[in-house]
C-alpha cells in the first residue's frame, strides 16, 4: 500500500474544499482585477467604494464600520481609505455625535465611478458563474450559511 505524502483526509487537491475555493477565488479575483484595471481602482477599492456608496445613503460610515460591512481588516481599509481620499473618491467630515470620529462617504465623482464600476463587476461575476446555470442561487445560500 502505497502512503499519501502528506496526512490528509483528501484523496487530493481537488477534493479539498478549501483548496478548491483558493483556486476558484484566485481565477475569480484575476478576472475582477483585469475589468476594474481600465477604470483605476483595484477590487478591494471598489468593494469600499461601493459599500460606501450603498450603506452610505442608510447610515452614517465610520472607518471602523466600513470595516465591518467589506470584511476587511482595519489595517487595509485604512490604506483603502486614505488611497479612495487622495483620488478625490471619498470625502471625510465630522461625525454628527462622536467628536473623536470621521464619518467617511463616497465623493460625487466616487459615486459616478461606483455606477460604472459596478455594471463591470456585475458582466464579470454573469460570465464567470455562467456555468452554474440555475444553480447560481443555490451557491449563493451556501455562501450566505457559511458567513452567517
Amino acid at each position: 500500500m502505497k502512503t499519501k505524502p502528506l496526512p490528509t483526509a483528501h484523496s487530493g487537491p481537488s477534493d479539498s474544499p478549501g483548496f478548491l475555493l483558493w483556486r476558484i477565488s484566485n481565477t475569480w479575483q484575476r478576472e475582477q482585477r483585469a475589468a476594474l484595471q481600465p477604470l483605476g481602482l483595484t477590487h478591494t477599492q471598489f468593494v469600499m467604494l461601493a459599500v460606501a456608496t450603498w450603506f452610505g445613503a442608510q447610515e452614517p460610515l465610520t472607518q471602523m464600520r466600513l470595516s465591518q460591512l467589506t470584511g476587511s481588516d482595519p489595517m487595509t481599509t485604512s490604506q483603502v481609505v486614505r488611497a479612495l481620499i487622495a483620488n478625490g473618491l471619498f470625502e471625510r467630515s465630522a461625525h454628527p455625535t462622536d467628536t473623536r470620529a470621521k464619518i467617511i462617504a463616497a465623493s460625487a465623482a466616487g459615486r459616478k465611478l461606483a455606477h460604472q464600476a459596478i455594471t463591470v463587476v456585475e458582466e464579470v461575476d454573469r460570465k464567470f458563474f455562467a456555468p452554474l446555470g440555475q444553480n447560481q442561487s443555490q451557491l449563493i445560500g451556501l455562501f450566505q450559511r457559511l458567513l452567517g
